[in-house]
């Protein structure tokens, strides 16, 4: 499908364009904001957008008001579709947000049940004890998602509630012509829900994905046939910057052996998984990286692993963002884009990755590791990749049998060749295409 060869950018909206915190129902059209980005876009290789959310909401979009109306502090359903028909005149998809494990304190049915208690035909669409109480003193007790009581959970096995965000599903594709859904904590989501949605959006758009937020366990629980497409790797998310701050190659590749090798007992091996360095929820690759040379070698293997590469707003070119000091630091205003050093880099990796059926699909084989080295070959339809990082301050040669003797690196296009051992420059990475 489509996704699997694609470079995703991630924005989160209410951050990226500026919005007040809390929803202050003041009308404006901040989303058009994204129309000027599109050459950057382009310039950078980019050939889909996941928004974060884009729905009225209380705050911070994952309490949501209305599944079927654009945040206000954004702009109208007809802002957002002007700028999704650009982005895909440009050539560039749309994934959204699906925030369908809870929704907001301001979500209409959710008032109605506070207001009209036993009354409410909408009681059934919570997980609800009127003989409780909440922290916000409801005199109702209901599940908050994970204990935040600003995150109201759903209901997922009332068909009524499935209806309503299938049905705002179907809207968002007939409207904005939008071409997947990641979905927010989707560990949580009832498998029979996801079943549905996978059904219904299959007959709806034969080529919509859907990607799932999975932290930890089996993804597999989640992802196949008749569930979702892909998920989000944050095994390997941890293992890109903890392997360099340890300069311990062993950490991701093992991870990479593990979850894409050629053994049968290999987790996901032909899946594609959603990778990134980092993303809104989570400390910038530039501000958690130890030593910041290693920040394009970070890129370049998440661009060379198995998986659908992602990049984070801002992240293109260096930002820093620190987790401790609140998720807003981590979602900032962004006046315009920025190109540098870093930027060109990852453009390179994204023009490399696009135009290589081994980088796209091809499976993983360690072919040298070391403490601060790895060489790992990507095949696929006879076409032979071996990507090459020197996580080291020192030049390193590395020994293997690359079954041709000269190669073209598809980041810069120079020839390389194999004889006599590799040269591997310090703070180096090369993605080595074996000439037939």
């Amino acid at each position: 499908m489509w996704a699997e060869e694609s470079i995703f950018y991630q924005i989160y909206p209410l951050g990226f364009t500026g919005a007040p915190f809390e929803n202050d129902g003041q009308p404006s059209h901040r989303i058009l904001k994204v129309l000027d980005w599109i050459g950057h876009l382009k310039k950078l290789g980019i050939t889909a957008v996941y928004f974060g959310p884009v729905f009225e909401s209380d705050t911070h979009g994952y309490n949501t008001r209305d599944y079927y109306r654009i945040d206000t502090r954004l702009g109208t359903n007809e802002d957002f579709a002007a700028v999704t028909r650009a982005l895909h005149e440009n050539g560039i998809r749309v994934v959204l947000d699906g925030v369908f494990n809870h929704c907001g304190r301001g979500f209409g049915p959710f008032m109605d049940v506070l207001s009209r208690r036993w009354e409410s035909p909408y009681k059934d669409w919570f997980n609800i004890s009127f003989e409780g109480n909440s922290p916000y003193n409801d005199g109702l007790w209901y599940e908050g998602w994970e204990g935040n009581y600003d995150l109201v959970k759903l209901n997922l096995r009332n068909p009524a509630v499935a209806d309503h965000l299938i049905g705002a599903v179907m809207n968002w594709i007939d409207t904005y012509d939008i071409d997947g859904l990641r979905l927010d904590v989707a560990y949580c989501l009832d498998d029979d829900f996801i079943r549905r949605l996978r059904w219904e959006t299959d007959q709806k758009k034969k080529d919509f994905y859907l990607i799932g937020e999975m932290l930890h366990g089996d993804y597999n629980r989640k992802i196949g046939p008749g569930m979702l497409h892909s998920c989000t790797n944050y095994e390997c998310y941890k293992g890109l910057h903890s392997s360099f701050n340890s300069m311990n190659m062993f950490e991701i590749c093992h991870s990479l052996m593990r979850q894409f090798g050629t053994d049968p007992w290999c987790l996901y091996t032909g899946r594609h998984l959603l990778t990134f360095a980092d993303n809104h929820d989570v400390t910038r690759a530039a501000t958690i990286l130890s030593n910041k040379k290693h920040l394009p070698l970070l890129y370049a293997m998440a661009f060379g692993m198995p998986g659908i590469p992602c990049v984070y707003y801002g992240s293109e070119w260096g930002m820093e963002g620190d987790k401790r000091n609140g998720d807003p630091s981590l979602r900032p205003f962004v006046e315009e884009p920025r190109w540098n050093g870093l930027t060109d880099f990852i453009s390179a990796l994204a023009r490399a990755k696009a135009g290589s059926r081994a980088l796209n699909y091809g499976g993983f084989k360690s072919m040298v590791l070391t403490n601060r080295q790895c060489v790992y070959l990507r095949e696929a339809e006879g076409e032979r990749v071996f990507v090459a990082i020197n996580a080291d301050s020192e030049p390193y040669t590395a020994h293997f049998d690359a079954g041709c003797g000269r190669a073209v690196d598809l980041i810069t296009g120079k020839d390389h060749d194999f004889g006599g051992g590799s040269l591997m420059p310090p703070y180096s990475a090369a993605f080595w295409l074996c000439e037939r």
